[in-house]
């Protein structure tokens, strides 16, 4: 079975910082299953690294009040048809991101604080029939 998966969760260097968030049980899982790595905001046109960004009611905005849902809406449009076009029915997502974030994300306010929701990419996805979870699912 194929599943799309963060990439940074699989050690790619795309995170907002340039770094990744490397999660071992993404990696043992990699040992028994295709893992489709993606990254939505690269996918999207944003560098890396790029100024971090949150979600906040239906826009995606960076930390200097910028203006980047399109980017972000593009991403995920992008991982949707990859998925489609390899009949992926399953993705884990990187928790908390604006981008990828499943079930709690960011609140918009830079402030660290979690709330209730899903990132960009992770509801268009749950809206087409692909099960989403995130790392801390496995």
């Amino acid at each position: 079975m194929e599943i799309i998966c963060s990439a940074c969760l699989l050690g790619v260097k795309c995170r907002y910082d340039g770094k990744s968030k490397t999660d071992e049980k993404v990696l043992e899982l990699a040992k028994k299953e295709v893992l489709i790595p993606v990254c939505p905001e690269q996918l999207g046109g944003l560098p890396t690294p790029r100024e971090p960004a949150e979600l906040t009611e239906r826009k995606v905005i960076t930390k200097s009040g910028k203006d980047v849902t399109v980017n972000f809406v593009v991403g995920a449009d992008q991982v949707l048809q990859l998925a489609k076009l390899l009949g992926v029915k399953e993705a884990i997502l990187k928790q908390y991101s604006p981008s990828c974030g499943c079930g709690l994300i960011y609140d918009g306010t830079f402030s660290g604080k979690i709330i209730s929701g899903d990132g960009v990419t992770a509801a268009l996805l749950k809206a087409n029939g692909i099960k989403v979870i995130s790392e801390a699912d496995l």
